[in-house]
């Protein structure tokens, strides 16, 4: 028996539709990447202020290879992209701990709640240190054992102004807690992002991340002076793309522009008075680095999905590299309703693994 024309058009068109969507997409983060590629700026490492706060957040992020700029995963943290804070479905509490070698700590704690239809916001800490570290004097005499302490509070919040366009935006606090004699630098910064819906298997997002953060150091009561240190702006083009016949198999995919600006001191030789002396000389520089990073989801059965990420992609070869496996599982016990996520995470550089634990309930 033949096919009707019309059962033939539908699928092929469908078809067609989606590699249109695909090609497009993938056309805006290549025209991005060459964009990015022609700028004149210095290439650098990332040693800017601020790193802790560049980790991730929870483990389901991390084992994702922190791609989640376009995600549309219900309660997905803001701290990503502040226009996923209208994608919260209820009330969630979400607490992450971090096992890092190097004596290194991770912790993190989030609560998110719709407002009203179409919005949405969180409030969310995350604390990094460093416990053990052996103090010494100018001798090699040990002296005390030393710790120290960073915080990012962000406080999210997205609304979605149109039926596929999310917009939001995020406040940070950030502090430093490293010298007992040193004032403790705040630093304020601002995210500002926003999402458009291509369609149910895809989507895109432009992310501004920390705008206005830097810490201000003031050491001259210890012989030294008054410092800035900038964080690095970060520019982040995101995607998001469904695959099989029921769009589970999700990828996501994202690309980041990374600028900081850095003050250089030099020694310049003079004559003063007939005599030589030395003066010194500050130039302006704007450092720049860019890399992409991608994640794969898939669900197993009801409660359980697997994750896979790549971070840090072209960044210093295959050194640079983040790679990341981890799942989560959503259970109710009783009238609790949890949900566990776990992250592998192999840290760049060295042969180290990191493991992240999440356990976040819904109310």
């Amino acid at each position: 028996m033949t096919p009707a024309p019309a059962a033939i058009a539908a699928p092929v068109t469908d078809l067609v539709r989606s590699r249109m969507t695909l090609r497009s997409l993938t056309s805006v983060l290549l025209l991005a990447t060459l964009l990015a590629g022609f700028a004149p700026f210095v290439q650098a490492q990332d040693a800017a202020a601020g790193a802790f706060a560049r980790m991730g957040f929870d483990a389901r992020g991390m084992a994702l290879g922190n791609a989640l700029g376009a995600s549309d995963a219900p309660n997905v943290s803001p701290y990503y992209n502040p226009a996923l804070a209208p994608e919260a479905t209820e009330q969630t509490l979400t607490a992450t701990v971090g096992l890092l070698s190097f004596d290194r700590q991770f912790q993190s704690l989030q609560f998110g709640t719709p407002l009203g239809p179409t919005a949405g916001v969180s409030l969310g800490l995350i604390r990094a240190g460093v416990d053990d570290i052996d103090g010494r004097d100018s001798n090699g005499n040990r002296t005390e054992t030393l710790s120290t302490d960073e915080f990012a509070l962000f406080l999210a919040f997205g609304n979605r102004f149109a039926e596929r366009v999310s917009v939001g935006a995020s406040l940070k606090l950030f502090q430093a807690n490293y010298l007992e004699d040193v004032d403790n630098p705040l630093g304020f910064g601002l995210d500002l992002g926003v999402t458009y819906e291509i369609n149910d298997r895809s989507s895109v997002s432009f992310v501004m991340s920390d705008l206005l953060a830097k810490y201000e150091w003031n050491t001259s009561a210890q012989g030294g002076r008054t410092n800035t240190d900038r964080f690095p702006v970060r520019l982040r083009l995101a995607g998001r793309y469904g695959f099989l016949s029921d769009g589970r198999l999700n990828v996501l995919v994202e690309y980041e522009s990374r600028f900081t600006r850095r003050e250089q001191r030099e020694r310049v030789p003079a004559f003063s008075g007939g005599a030589p002396t030395s003066q010194f000389r500050t130039e302006s520089l704007l450092l720049h680095r860019s890399g992409g990073r991608v994640g794969v989801s898939y669900p197993l059965a009801e409660i359980l999905e697997v994750r896979g990420g790549l971070d840090r992609i072209g960044v210093d070869g295959t050194d640079g590299l983040r790679p990341s496996a981890g799942f989560g599982v959503r259970e109710s016990i009783g009238e609790l309703d949890l949900e566990v996520s776990y992250a592998l995470v192999l840290e760049p550089y060295v042969a180290d693994a990191a493991n992240f634990l999440s356990v976040r309930m819904h109310f």
